[in-house]
């Protein structure tokens, strides 16, 4: 947006009408906090505390100048002048950043990983800063993404996750690999299916996104489950209000013991923003200790558990697929539920490699390349 239809001010407001007839209202005290020269121009960081600015600041007037609005304020003679792109993108309501425009999946059973999420090859992804931000954007809106021809050798995941984020080292160590042994310490490392779950529950902070890396794929069983959590959660709050509730008010302790580990958190199956959309999902059943309900509560909790468990078990919501050698997918540990079916390692070898990345880290890579790719004039 770089232009306005018309400006009109109070006091204590300034409104914007746009070209396309919205309207939108910046207050007073919220442009002074916002002023370009209360902050550092190298590092953009404030030079001001709040307690430095005027407790009711009023505008006297505004006007056009430059591609940019001049605030004239009450008993100063200084004016302050505002980008009209920059309050376009700061309007309540606007979404400057496309990564945190989240997509929604419900009916998984119905899509193809292949067509419905963003793919990419890993030398193209690793040359081509376009296609790296088009796959990032993708990973982070829908929580899942794909790469291929990612040679099938143990190091190549960390090589390939230097284009996606910073990966966390854990108990486990910086990478972890999913394959059957005797008497595992974690049932993932069996040949068991799995149903939906997000991982490490027990652990603060949650790891923000996983990937997974098909060294040896089976040929028979060993298919990987997604589902969107998100969408699923607010599937429940539509269909079962009751039962939404009970699980974003219930702390939920999740624990994991091994040898050399002992991890404890408590958090709710579903985690909810401050303005009430859905923020998370943590939903691993073979972590949850031992809740310390009253018998009355256990009832209620356990009724909205089993409701929500219903819904991960339908197969509509489960998008199923099989990765290939050298195939590699990440998606959003605090978002997508993954799984697998059942396989004979006997019979078929399956072995994953696998390491998580933490949150911030893929949000940062994703805004930095695009604002790379705009100071070079690409859109």
């Amino acid at each position: 947006m770089s232009d306005v239809r018309r400006l009109s001010t109070t006091p204590e407001v300034l409104t914007v009408e746009w070209p396309d007839g919205r309207i939108s209202e910046f207050a007073s005290v919220w442009l002074r906090d916002n002023r370009a020269g209360d902050r550092d121009p190298h590092s953009g960081q404030r030079l001001i505390d709040v307690l430095d600015l005027p407790a009711q600041p009023r505008i006297r007037g505004a006007r056009r100048h430059n591609g940019s609005v001049c605030i004239d304020w009450e008993g100063e003679s200084q004016p302050d002048s505002f980008g009209i792109a920059w309050l376009a993108a700061h309007a309540a309501g606007s979404q400057p950043r496309p990564e945190l425009r989240v997509r929604t999946w419900l009916e998984g059973g119905t899509l193809k990983a292949r067509t419905d999420f963003a793919w990419a090859d890993l030398g193209r992804l690793a040359a081509q800063p376009e296609v790296r931000l088009d796959w990032l954007t993708r990973l982070v809106q829908d929580g899942l993404a794909f790469l291929e021809a990612v040679p099938a050798r143990e190091p190549a995941i960390l090589e390939a996750m230097a284009h996606v984020g910073r990966v966390l080292e854990t108990n486990y160590g910086l990478t972890f690999d999913v394959r059957s042994v005797p008497q595992p310490e974690n049932l993932a490392y069996s040949d068991l299916g799995l149903g939906l779950h997000t991982d490490n529950p027990y652990r603060e902070p949650v790891p923000g996104f996983q990937g997974l890396h098909a060294l040896v794929s089976s040929n028979e069983g060993g298919e990987s489950l997604f589902a969107d959590g998100v969408a699923l959660a607010e599937y429940l709050r539509a269909t079962a209000p009751e039962a939404f509730a009970e699980l974003t008010t219930t702390a939920v302790p999740f624990l994991y013991q091994s040898k050399d580990a002992e991890l404890y958190a408590e958090r709710p199956l579903i985690q909810l923003a401050t303005d009430g959309h859905v923020s998370a999902v943590h939903y691993n059943n073979r972590s949850i200790a031992p809740l310390h309900l009253a018998a009355g509560r256990a009832r209620e909790f356990y009724a909205a558990y089993r409701r929500f468990a219903e819904l991960m078990r339908e197969p509509r919501f489960q998008l199923r697929t099989h990765l290939g050698d050298g195939q590699l997918v990440v998606f959003d540990n605090q978002r997508v539920l993954h799984g697998r079916t059942a396989f004979s390692s006997a019979r078929f070898p399956r072995h994953l490699r696998g390491c998580y990345l933490s949150r911030d880290s893929v949000y940062s890579e994703t805004a930095l390349l695009r604002r790379r790719l705009a100071a070079k004039g690409n859109p």
